[in-house]
């Protein structure tokens, strides 16, 4: 039998992964997807209501959108430097990796932080789960829902970036860790671009 032949039944036999990928990294892939379809139906679900409603409130009018357009640019920055660290992993100068990841923290505290300022506002502006003073109450109803999950999915990955920089200070962490971190950063990064674009600006 020809060797080609030889090898994809050998592929066929199990326990190979998808394009040379480990386990963990498919199973990453697996869990970015569907956590995307779950964000997916929380903003179609929100488009509808946004649409069925005779008074939407005007977004202008409710957020400082210098304040969400600052949070957007943090997050951003964040991707941008655990990109550096994602790259740095390889450095012989294992500090060069740390010193991107805790600028990866430090960027996800802040927008938690300025998140949390937000909420503190808007709650003591008037706004509940069940009802707001600017018009349709499912309008703070979807800003809860849909800050609130990214915000827990930030904080997590928070959470899990500052075990990695513990982790890889002690020589206990691998290049495949931080680029397992790094595809979740980046997800949750992805998702509030489309969070701010069709919630605050749109």
């Amino acid at each position: 039998m020809p060797e080609t032949a030889e090898q994809t039944l050998d592929r066929w036999s199990g326990g190979v992964c998808p394009f040379e990928a480990g386990w963990r990294k498919v199973m990453m892939w697996i869990f970015i997807i569907t956590d995307g379809l779950l964000f997916a139906g929380f903003l179609g679900s929100y488009g509808y209501a946004r649409l069925m409603s005779a008074r939407w409130p005007d977004q202008a009018a409710v957020f400082d959108l210098r304040l969400i357009a600052l949070m957007t640019f943090v997050l951003i920055s964040s991707s941008a430097t655990m990109a550096s660290a994602v790259g740095a992993v390889h450095n012989p100068r294992r500090s060069s990796t740390l010193r991107w990841l805790l600028f990866t923290i430090l960027g996800g505290a802040a927008f938690l932080g300025m998140q949390a300022y937000e909420w503190t506002h808007l709650i003591g502006a008037g706004a509940r789960l069940d009802g707001n003073p600017w018009g349709d109450p499912l309008f703070a109803s979807y800003f809860f829902v849909l800050t609130g999950f990214h915000g827990t999915h930030v904080l997590i990955g928070v959470i899990v970036l500052t075990a990695l920089a513990v982790r890889w200070r002690q020589h206990l962490a691998s290049a495949a860790g931080v680029e397992l971190a790094g595809l979740y950063w980046h997800f949750v990064d992805l998702v509030w671009v489309f969070i701010f674009t069709l919630f605050y600006l749109v």
